[in-house]
């Protein structure tokens, strides 16, 4: 039997931790074990039925054939009247909008089409666990800008020049935070641009849970940064709108940057799924339906999230309290020499004699800490809470 090595291109590529975690959990699961998955990045509500009813009918007209490698028209210009509701200056055309199976091929395809071999990109964090890999797939080097615990974990502009170097090409911004929930102010964001615009440097911002935010609304990329075009950003439905097994996103960039992305996508996966373009299509183009879904899902969360904290603080255990997204971001202990990675052992432990699955914080680089998603019904939520302040926290 031939011995596989791997390729170089993949050679370094570790597997998703996020997702190697929730198949874990589903694996127990299936063997009959009572498991409480707190791992998963996915909202547990269902696609709204307004989308449902729309992908009925689109089918029953024959939605079901190959479309523009950059997404049907009436899909990007839903995407486009969209952003320039919050966008200031130039207004984005449809042409500067690829559509993408998925906000991670949008992300993929943008780190690929901007930066080359040795070029630097700073990423904040603990950030998404696949922005290092992306960057690394495209010969890119992601540099690891840590943010203090006093700031929730966001960085500074300071932290951003203390980090850069000659090499230094591009930022990866994402806000609402995964893992965190931290969500950057305006003005945090607006120092952050004024950083990379003075240095030359892209901006890629990661804006996939703008939607799910708890104390107003969330600010976008697209509304700050007049005058300065180095910046893509990347959004979908998949949180906002629960539809994240239609892998629908999108990228909004200049258009010569457009134009390289859409050359990349038709040589790797081409359209993404048509029907699924047909159901993004629907819950852009149906504000009201659409902003009574999304109201009724963000209240749920939130309640969900301060019953959480309200456990959480009454056991005194450090987390950061989220502003956004879905997830609760809990220190677990201090890395040491003979335990570089106390997250990873408590995530292991919880897992095997508690029944709970949760993400260890090495999978954001950040390994004293353990990633919670209140994407679960409330009393998973609350009796995965109990049991991980009953686990004992050093």
């Amino acid at each position: 039997m031939a011995v596989y090595t791997r390729s170089h291109n993949i050679a370094d590529l570790r597997e998703s931790a996020t997702i190697a975690v929730s198949a874990r959990a589903k694996a127990l699961k299936a063997a009959g074990r009572p498991v409480i998955d707190l791992g998963a990045g996915e909202p547990d509500f269902p696609t709204p039925a307004f989308v449902m009813s729309a992908v009925k009918r689109a089918l029953e007209a024959g939605a079901t054939r190959y479309t523009q490698v950059e997404g049907i028209l009436p899909l990007r210009e839903a995407i486009a009247a969209r952003a320039n509701a919050v966008r200031v200056g130039r207004s984005i055309a449809a042409e500067e909008i690829v559509v993408s199976a998925g906000t991670k091929q949008a992300l993929f395809n943008a780190c690929f089409s901007l930066f080359a071999t040795a070029e630097e990109v700073l990423v904040p964090t603990p950030g998404w666990t696949s922005y290092y890999e992306m960057l690394a797939l495209a010969r890119a080097v992601p540099v690891v800008v840590r943010g203090a615990r006093e700031h929730d974990l966001k960085i500074t502009p300071d932290d951003l020049l203390a980090a850069s170097s000659a090499r230094t090409r591009g930022l990866i911004l994402n806000s609402p935070c995964n893992p965190t929930g931290a969500v950057y102010s305006r003005a945090e964001l607006e120092a952050l641009v004024a950083v990379a615009a003075a240095n030359g440097w892209w901006v890629l911002s990661d804006e996939i849970y703008r939607e799910i935010s708890y104390d107003g609304e969330a600010t976008s990329l697209l509304s700050i940064g007049r005058g300065f075009d180095r910046i893509v950003v990347v959004d979908g439905v998949a949180k906002s709108f629960a539809m994240t097994g239609w892998r629908i996103g999108w990228s909004i960039a200049p258009r010569d940057v457009s134009k390289a992305m859409t050359a990349l996508q038709s040589h790797t996966t081409s359209n993404a799924a048509t029907i699924s373009q047909h159901a993004a299509l629907a819950a852009l183009s149906s504000p009201d339906d659409a902003a009574l879904a999304v109201r009724s899902m963000v209240s749920e969360l939130r309640r969900r999230r301060d019953a959480a904290l309200s456990l959480l603080r009454a056991a005194k255990l450090t987390v950061i309290e989220p502003a956004g997204a879905f997830y609760l971001y809990i220190r677990v202990g201090d890395a040491t020499l003979d335990e570089p990675e106390p997250g990873t052992t408590f995530a292991r432990r919880l897992l095997e004699e508690r029944d709970v699955a949760v993400v260890p914080g090495a999978a954001f680089h950040t390994p004293e800490w353990i990633r919670v998603s209140y994407a679960a019904p409330e009393e998973q939520v609350l009796e995965g809470v109990r049991r991980i302040i009953g686990a004992g926290i050093s």
